[in-house]
């Protein structure tokens, strides 16, 4: 955690008058391009954007898998904290069954379910790849509910 995302963090759980030794869930910016995770960002902190899709068997074994309570620093595409969210929900959906209220509160392009599946598809289609597997559209999908409470 940089000195900058550690400061932001630390004043939250002031100002949220949460134990000291709180620490976030997990640090990350949404997208894997500098602009992706400035256009992602731009719609978390606008509260357009209150959903995201995870690949949930793309884990490893002890890592963090989100869960209702967490609170997560969301950076934006140089590294600085943009908003803190709070996790309100997740649910283990297979990636054809992602729902069309999904995809909207994803809150990306035009909010439609198509759009939703023109875009992660190619996106996860590569996450498997990079791991020498292949995507398939029953692929188990963690999808989480949030919402900012830093911004």
């Amino acid at each position: 955690m940089t000195s900058e995302v550690e400061q932001y963090w630390q004043t939250f759980i002031k100002e949220q008058n949460l134990s000291p030794e709180r620490q976030p869930a997990e640090i990350y910016s949404f997208g894997n391009t500098v602009q992706m995770a400035n256009e992602l960002a731009v719609l978390v902190i606008s509260s357009q954007k209150t959903a995201t899709t995870l690949a949930i068997d793309l884990y490893e074994p002890n890592e963090h898998v989100p869960q209702a309570g967490d609170y997560n620093i969301i950076l934006d595409g140089q590294g600085k904290p943009a908003a803190i969210t709070k996790t309100m929900s997740c649910k283990i959906i297979a990636y054809n069954k992602v729902s069309a209220d999904h995809a909207y509160l994803e809150g990306e392009g035009d909010r439609t379910l198509d759009y939703w599946r023109a875009v992660h598809e190619p996106f996860f289609t590569a996450e498997y790849a990079e791991l020498n597997r292949t995507f398939e559209p029953t692929i188990p999908c963690l999808c989480e509910q949030f919402m900012v409470v830093k911004s």
